[in-house]
C-alpha cells in the first residue's frame, strides 16, 4: 500500500463544486474548495491542516451513505481516493488483508473472490468505498463487515496519530459504531480475516439461500454466491447503474426498526425476528408499504424506488429538500399508523429530518 506524500487542491469549477458529483443520490450543493487524497499520509495530512487553519472539512470517499443538503457544506471537502489491497498476514485461523480506505468496495470483494478468499461474497455489489464499511457496519444477505473485520487503521485528531483498533473498540452495532456521527476518527484502512476457500461462509439469509436452491448453513462456490448477490441487488435496484433512477439513491434509506416486543399486538401480521431480550427487529419495507407508501410513490422529482420500497431516489430533477420531504411524509405515515419511529440510516450533512 502506497503511502507516499503529496496533497492536490483546487477550487473546481462550477459542475465539480456541486457535491452532487461526489454522491450516488446525485444531490449536494457547492463546496467551499475540494481536497483529493491518493495516499493516505495526504489524506491525513489535510485533516491536520484543516484543523490547524479552523476550517470545517467533510470527508466524502464513495458517497453512497450520505445525504448533502441543497446549501451544500461551506468548507473543505476531502476526496479520498487512496487505493490498495495486500495480504500482510497468513495462518491456520486465515489470510489477513489490508485495504485502504478508498479503495472501491465492490473491487475489494472481486479480489477476495477470484483471490479464493471466503467472508465478504455476501456484501458484492454494496456501492462506496472499503473505509466506509466499518463505519456504517455494512451488512447485506447475512453478512455484516464487523464478521471479518481484524481491525481498523484510523487517525485519531484527539491523539494526533494513527490508531490500530480492535472490533471491541470499533463498537460494531447494528448498521452503526464509534466512527457513526463522531468526525474524531478518519479511517484510513481496514484489516480483513479472510479464509482461504473456494466456498462461501455459511448462508445465513433465507432468501439467498432459495436463490441459491441451498439450505441455510450451506456453502456455495464464492463465485456463485457473488453472482447471485449481484442478481438479487440489481433486481432491487441496489447496484449503481447510471441510466437507471432506481439506483440513485443511498441505498436502505431506513434502518429496520427494533421494538420492545410488546408492540406486536398493535402491528398485526408484520414479520420479525428475535433481537435481544424482550425486543424484535421489524423490516422497515413492510411497515412503509402497509402505512400507504408503496414502490413508486413520488414527491416532487423524487420517489420511493420501483424495485425496493426502502430506496429513496432522485429521479434526476430532484432536491435533497424534496427528498427529505418523502422521507418525513413516510416517517410519520409509519408512526401514526403503527406507533413505531424509522430513523435514518444514511449520514445527513447540512439537513436533518
Amino acid at each position: 500500500m502506497d503511502l507516499r506524500v503529496g496533497v492536490v487542491t483546487d477550487t473546481p469549477s462550477a459542475p465539480e463544486r456541486f457535491l452532487s458529483a461526489y454522491t450516488t443520490l446525485r444531490l449536494g450543493g457547492p463546496a467551499g474548495t475540494v481536497t483529493t487524497a491518493v495516499h493516505t499520509d495526504e489524506a491525513v495530512g489535510a485533516v491536520q491542516s484543516a484543523a490547524a487553519a479552523g476550517r470545517r472539512l467533510l470527508v466524502l470517499a464513495g458517497g453512497s451513505n450520505v445525504v448533502i443538503g441543497d446549501d451544500g457544506f461551506d468548507g473543505e471537502v476531502l476526496l479520498l481516493r487512496t487505493r490498495g489491497v495486500e495480504v500482510v498476514g497468513e495462518d491456520a485461523s486465515g489470510v489477513l488483508v489490508r485495504v485502504a480506505a478508498g479503495e472501491p468496495w465492490d473491487d475489494f470483494v472481486a479480489y477476495a473472490v477470484t483471490s479464493g478468499l471466503s467472508g465478504v461474497e455476501c456484501l458484492s455489489g454494496i456501492p462506496g468505498a472499503a473505509g466506509s464499511t466499518p463505519i456504517q457496519n455494512v451488512g447485506a444477505y447475512g453478512q455484516e463487515v464487523a464478521h471479518t473485520i481484524a481491525a481498523v487503521h484510523a487517525y485519531d485528531r484527539q491523539a494526533g496519530a494513527i490508531r490500530v483498533m480492535t472490533p471491541e473498540e470499533c463498537g460494531f452495532g447494528y448498521r452503526t459504531s464509534v466512527f457513526k456521527h463522531d468526525d474524531r476518527y478518519l479511517v484510513t484502512a481496514v484489516d480483513f480475516r479472510l479464509s482461504r476457500s473456494g466456498e462461501s461462509a455459511p448462508i445465513r439469509y433465507a432468501e439467498l439461500a432459495r436463490s441459491l436452491g441451498a439450505e441455510a448453513g450451506d456453502r456455495v462456490p464464492l463465485r456463485q454466491a457473488r453472482d447471485t448477490v449481484l442478481k438479487l441487488r440489481a433486481g432491487k435496484g441496489m447496484v449503481l447503474d447510471p441510466e437507471d433512477r432506481d439506483t440513485w439513491s443511498v441505498g436502505s434509506f431506513f434502518t429496520n426498526p427494533v421494538v420492545p416486543a410488546g408492540l406486536l399486538a398493535g402491528i398485526g401480521e408484520a414479520p420479525h425476528w428475535p433481537a435481544g431480550e424482550g425486543l424484535v427487529k421489524l423490516p422497515a419495507a413492510w411497515l412503509i408499504e402497509h402505512a400507504g407508501f408503496p414502490k413508486g410513490f413520488a414527491g416532487d422529482g423524487v420517489a420511493i424506488s420501483g424495485k425496493h420500497t426502502l430506496a429513496l431516489t432522485n429521479r434526476g430533477s430532484g432536491t435533497t429538500a424534496a427528498l427529505l420531504d418523502l422521507a418525513r411524509t413516510i416517517r410519520d405515515g409509519v408512526r401514526a399508523r403503527y406507533g413505531v419511529e424509522l430513523h435514518p440510516e444514511p449520514v445527513l450533512v447540512g439537513c436533518e429530518l
